[in-house]
């Protein structure tokens, strides 16, 4: 019989090592597992018990199936039918701890300590109507213990080896100590039993502390993982909005170049076409003819004027800040968008308030802006509509606002229309808001879509008054413009 319990206990010290092994290897997965399930949150909802589940779910059939080999197959045979009583109630509650454990639960999770004296009573019995002191079944202790210490925190563990002392001791004052090996068993199982319990809660322990180091690396992984997200979408942006503003200027500077060699081209033959006129304007001619020429001259001039205009705009941007009034900035743009094809039949109705300020701006880049807030102006108004743009003050900041009578715009566009390459139009490139809000915000002020429905759009423009000085030329007294020359 002692031959058989060492070979037991070899066996059972293999199965500890194995089933460590395999906690190890469970828990690794089972952290892993909920780490991905829940997108790698930092899981405060983490269950001990349940995770080493199937770890003490094997433990226990294992202990159950090697104790009815031992009682049906090579035991004596004496109280077999009680030991099997006996293995049938733990059988049971295996089972139990089985259904939990598929369920999702772990059972009697709520008493550890219940638990536990229940298993060193077991135990204590299978030991008394085997062998007694020498019983194999005395390894169950072991076997208990360990479970308990994976599953359980280490006070209920230290409890539980309290438990299985008092059931051995009260094994030996039940059976009379006669023999050496009842005697060495008797002083080395407790031994045994108090370094197993030691063993078992500092590896539990370790691993526990492993599983929370794991698990607070993993939330800062993936917190770091966002911050990259977040920062290469924010790079993503930066780039794109970076290569619509060179695309811009480079349409820009390509158009300025047209626009002065057409200017050119175009406008030595006006010169020679103008000088012809006037020296034959000189000659005595019919006064027909005199007022035809005269009109033919008016019209060579109409079209240097535009010429000078587009050239005007086509120059190279100048990016200094002067002082400037917008009032002239808008009459600067609407001289241009005059020319634009849709301007026809469309009226623009422009109200200014009076008294407004320059304003330390740069002129080239705001014009630019009221002209790009016209032109989409004149798209969105069907023919026979009105452009209405007004000034007025609020505060400290100059508001300009251009609206529209047109159809309005579609709401899913509504929070990136000044996002780059959004646009309602089919050949519209979608930079040009996106051009002038930052043109805007570079000069201090900002721009929004005030307002958008079925009946027209808004688009405002605030421009802050700081640094400003009076603009004394739409200031008049009894109906007489105060001039700037004046003292």
């Amino acid at each position: 019989m002692m031959g058989l319990a060492n070979r037991i206990s070899a066996r059972s010290a293999s199965l500890v090592n194995s089933l460590i092994f395999d906690f190890e290897l469970m828990h690794d997965r089972f952290l892993a597992g909920r780490f991905m399930s829940t997108g790698g949150t930092q899981f405060d909802d983490f269950d001990w018990g349940l995770a080493t589940q199937s770890i003490t779910v094997r433990m226990r059939w294992f202990g159950i199936c090697i104790g009815y080999v031992l009682v049906n197959f090579i035991g004596d045979g004496h109280n077999r039918s009680i030991l099997n009583a006996i293995l049938l109630l733990g059988a049971v509650y295996a089972l139990l701890d089985t259904v939990w454990s598929v369920r999702g639960k772990v059972f009697l999770s709520e008493w550890p300590v219940f638990t536990s004296f229940m298993e060193a009573l077991f135990i204590g019995l299978l030991c008394h109507f085997d062998d007694g002191l020498l019983s194999a079944f005395r390894f169950y202790y072991l076997l208990s213990l360990l479970v308990c210490a994976i599953r359980y925190a280490p006070t209920v563990t230290w409890m539980t080896f309290g438990f299985h002392i008092v059931s051995y001791v009260t094994l030996a004052l039940t059976h009379t100590v006669s023999t050496h090996d009842e005697m060495s068993a008797l002083i080395l199982m407790p031994i045994i039993l108090g370094w197993v319990t030691w063993a078992c809660v500092s590896l539990s322990e370790l691993l526990k502390w492993a599983s929370v180091r794991l698990r607070d690396l993993n939330g800062k992984l993936q917190q770091d993982q966002l911050l990259l997200e977040d920062r290469i979408v924010e790079r993503t942006k930066q780039l794109q909005e970076s290569q619509a503003m060179l695309v811009q200027q480079e349409k820009q500077a390509a158009f300025g170049l047209l626009a002065a060699g057409i200017a050119h081209e175009v406008g030595n033959p006006l010169a020679a076409i103008s000088s012809l006129v006037q020296l034959l304007n000189r000659r005595n001619i019919e006064q027909e003819t005199r007022e035809k020429l005269s009109l033919v001259d008016d019209q060579l001039r109409r079209i240097q004027r535009t010429l000078r205009e587009l050239v005007d705009f086509s120059r190279p941007a100048v990016y200094e800040k002067t002082r400037c009034n917008v009032h002239s900035m808008i009459d600067a743009a609407l001289n241009i968008a005059k020319y634009y094809k849709r301007k026809k039949g469309k009226q623009i109705v422009t109200n200014y308030a009076e008294g407004v300020p320059a304003m330390m701006i740069v002129r080239d880049q705001l014009v630019q802006v009221f002209l790009n807030l016209i032109l989409n102006a004149m798209d969105a108004t069907e023919e026979g509509g009105t452009i209405e743009i007004r000034t007025s003050r609020e505060g400290c900041w100059l508001r300009i606002d251009v609206c529209d009578d047109g159809h309005g715009m579609p709401n899913e566009l509504r929070n990136r229309i000044f996002r780059p390459y959004v646009t309602t139009k089919e050949t519209g490139t979608g930079l040009g808001l996106f051009v002038s809000r930052n043109i805007v915000e570079q000069n201090g002020g900002r721009i929004e879509l005030s307002e958008t429905s079925p009946k027209g759009t808004i688009f405002s423009v605030f421009l802050n008054f700081d640094d400003a000085i009076v603009d004394v030329s739409d200031v008049s007294i009894d109906g007489q413009p105060l001039r700037r020359d004046l003292p």
